[in-house]
């Protein structure tokens, strides 16, 4: 809970009753359970809303499956390249593209203009 542990938590809490005093440590915990109730609340109505709102489609989805925490680049690409038919197999040195010989690019004649890309559209 907002990366405070239990024995900062327990801390605070005693602080909270020191500085507060006995008169107004049941005030102000009334206050802050009424709060914590009302963002409840108003949670709850929010999420009725939405749901509300997207219809029916919308109930059978599994959100954790869509969180973006739980995306690892090197697992989706290493099923991407195993369960693909045309993908390579590990091991197998048939299926490395043969080398090209690379043409060097044509040189400019003139040396005012720009060079020239005839492959460029």
């Amino acid at each position: 809970m907002f990366g405070i542990d239990a024995e900062k938590l327990f801390v605070l809490l005693i602080i909270g009753a020191l500085v507060l005093g006995p008169d107004k440590l049941p005030e102000y915990a009334a206050k802050f359970g009424h709060l914590v109730r009302e963002v409840r609340r108003m949670a709850a109505g929010a999420q009725e809303q939405l749901r509300d709102e997207l219809g029916p489609d919308f109930d059978d989805i599994d959100w954790k499956k869509l969180d973006p925490r739980q995306y690892d680049p090197r697992r989706i690409l290493r099923d991407a390249i195993l369960d693909s038919p045309a993908g390579p197999h590990p091991g197998t040195t048939a299926d490395k593209p043969a080398a090209t010989e690379v043409s060097s690019p044509p040189r400019n004649p003139l040396p005012g203009q720009a060079p020239f890309d005839s492959e460029a559209t």
